[in-house]
């Protein structure tokens, strides 16, 4: 095999001490799941094989989790888009924001003209709705609703009561719902937004599945083992290729390519079955993919370690598809990754190991405004949401005080680019699992004339 970056250890997932809490929660009746889950397979039970590696799983992949209401994709293996208005055209403005201040009242440093308020903590009641908040609040996205509004959605890490909430907002910005949309998974880290405004939920386990989810909770969640069995953290889909992206949390885990085997009438990837690829970069950065014999783990061997050749790239992180570029992060080596796909090349973004401090550290989940800006949130170090500007300027947007035992996770801007979401996954220095989600505003973007 070859090796992106130094291997060195990630830091182990402080969960330890919440079991308590996590039954407690577990026992709470939740809006929008039902009590029986025949699609569920068991965390690290793997998936029976479907046919050829090729043929991927033309039928588990369309298992549902649990018995939600199906009628609107009954008989595909897919889900229909949803019709909502597009985005608008924005232009950035983070190139000329301001340094960060004092602490604001909720803990945060902030720019020049920026506002903050806390939206929701773990175990209690989200504003205005009887949803409780889930622990460990990680991976998150925002999307856009028919009324002008949006929704963010929120993965919770918590082994074996995991899933995902989601909270809904008002064209004017206030909170009218919160609910599941994703119960009794395990450890969801990261995942993905797809094009057609559906979540891609990752367990962050070693026989770690995704989960298609919809975040407007009218349709239930789906598992599509097409995508692999592995530790995963993230996703993204390449808009132009009908391709998907996967990045693994191992230190001596790989980037993973899905190519489905149809894709939709609307052009976009069927993720019911397809081919999963691992990369190999040679020594001019050139990248080659190669099929894996059995992405369902259902052998000895581990998916990362099937094609011997394939490239380690430790503790995957964050990953983010854009203007043709996959950008990617990885903690073990402090490392933000571009691989232009076209090219077919990897590239180093940013390398905090050869920058002095300050820099980004614990490099994690990432983001990209409309413009190239990637926003990096940092496990540990600062406590910082930066971003890394086309010019290569590192810009601090925000800095979470007080919160030294969590990390930053879910970054993601609603539809207006004037309001960045994001968590402190395991909240005050206690390190307790009591996470806080945050809503940032302020002229990250403006609308173009």
């Amino acid at each position: 095999m070859t090796e992106a970056g130094m291997l060195l250890p990630r830091r182990s997932l402080l969960r330890g001490g919440l079991a308590g809490f996590a039954a407690a929660m577990m026992s709470r009746a939740l809006p929008g799941c039902s009590d029986t889950e025949p699609g569920l397979l068991p965390a690290d039970a793997g998936t029976p094989d479907a046919g050829t590696p090729d043929a991927g799983t033309p039928d588990a992949g369309a298992t549902p989790v649990d018995a939600g209401p199906m009628e609107a994709d009954a008989g595909r293996s897919y889900f229909e888009p949803r019709a909502v208005p597009a985005p608008p055209a924005l232009r950035s403005l983070i190139a000329s924001v301001g340094a960060l201040g004092a602490p604001d009242a909720n803990g945060l440093r902030l720019p020049p003209g920026f506002t903050s308020r806390v939206i929701a903590r773990t175990g209690e009641r989200v504003a205005g709705t009887t949803y409780s908040w889930h622990l460990l609040p990680d991976g998150g996205a925002t999307y856009a609703t028919e009324d002008g509004g949006w929704i963010y959605t929120s993965n919770s890490e918590m082994v074996l009561v995991g899933g995902v909430g989601a909270v809904r907002f008002s064209a004017a910005g206030a909170i009218t719902a919160a609910y599941r949309i994703l119960d009794r998974t395990n450890g969801n880290c990261a995942g993905g937004k797809t094009p057609w405004h559906t979540w891609l939920s990752c367990e962050e386990v070693s026989r770690g599945r995704v989960f298609e989810c919809d975040p407007y909770n009218d349709r239930a969640a789906v598992v599509r083992p097409a995508l692999g069995i592995f530790k995963h953290e993230a996703a993204a889909v390449d808009t132009v290729n009908a391709h998907v992206y996967l990045t693994e949390d191992e230190p001596d885990g790989r980037l993973y390519r899905y190519v489905p085997a149809r894709r939709t009438p609307q052009g976009h990837p069927d993720l019911s079955a397809g081919r999963l690829e691992v990369a190999t970069v040679d020594s001019g950065n050139r990248v080659t993919w190669q099929a894996l014999p059995d992405p369902q783990w259902t052998g000895d061997t581990p998916t990362r370690l099937q094609v011997p050749t394939s490239t380690v790239f430790s503790g995957g992180e964050g990953i983010w598809y854009h203007a043709g570029v996959i950008y990617f992060s990885t903690k073990g080596t402090h490392q933000v990754w571009a691989y232009n796909v076209a090219a077919a090349t990897m590239s180093v973004l940013y390398d905090g190991r050869m920058m002095a401090m300050p820099g980004i550290r614990g490099v994690d989940h990432l983001t990209v405004s409309c413009c190239g800006d990637v926003l990096v949130a940092e496990d540990t170090g600062a406590m910082q949401i930066v971003a890394i500007l086309p010019s290569g300027e590192l810009k601090p947007l925000v800095q979470v005080v007080g919160h030294d035992s969590s990390e930053v996770t879910g970054p993601a801007f609603d539809p207006s680019g004037t309001r960045l979401y994001f968590s402190s996954q395991r909240g005050l220095a206690t390190g307790s699992g009591s996470g806080w989600t945050f809503e940032v505003t302020g002229p990250f973007h403006e609308r173009m004339a």
